[in-house]
């Protein structure tokens, strides 16, 4: 069994400290397009907000932003005042921890660039192997503390060599 009718991913969402921060960092550094705005949404009057989104009956949504970053998903990135709220960014290990990573065709020019925007970037990159060989990648971090990462694969990855579906290749023209 498969979802019926599932064609692919259509946004990420997630929550920010400070959106306008957030807005500098997807828009001037990354080059992502704002696309619009929403908000502020507030429930004073019935659980809406713990009955549809899980969170405090008495949660503020401030604002969200939508965001296209190039060909992948939109980014749907929120900043709520919730009154149970917690501040400390998940790490990779942590449950619901997560990153968003980026194909970029110039590795070391993509890299480079964000150094030179004194964006914080986690050690040195990493040449993959085995079923990755092929991609080099590295971490980096929002001002928020984020997690991100920069990837590049241009001659694809040596799991590609055998698989029966190809749904995008960096040196392959878009369909």
């Amino acid at each position: 069994m498969a979802l019926p009718g599932l064609r692919g991913t259509d946004h990420i969402g997630f929550t920010v400290p400070d959106l306008d921060q957030a807005h500098d960092f997807f828009v001037r550094v990354l080059g992502c397009e704002y696309v619009y705005s929403l908000g502020p949404f507030v429930r004073e009057e019935d659980n809406w907000m713990q009955e549809h989104l899980g969170v405090h009956p008495r949660t503020v949504m401030h604002k969200l932003n939508f965001y296209r970053c190039g060909k992948g998903s939109n980014f749907e990135v929120f900043e709520y005042n919730a009154p149970d709220g917690q501040a400390p960014q998940p790490r990779n290990s942590d449950i619901g921890g997560h990153h968003l990573a980026f194909y970029v065709d110039d590795f070391d020019v993509a890299l480079d660039y964000l150094r030179a925007e004194g964006v914080e970037i986690m050690d040195e990159p990493t040449v993959s192997g085995n079923a990755s060989l092929g991609q080099r990648w590295v971490y980096f971090r929002s001002p928020w503390g984020m997690q991100f990462e920069l990837v590049s694969y241009p001659d694809g990855k040596e799991y590609e060599k055998d698989a029966r579906v190809l749904l995008w290749h960096p040196a392959r023209p878009s369909e």
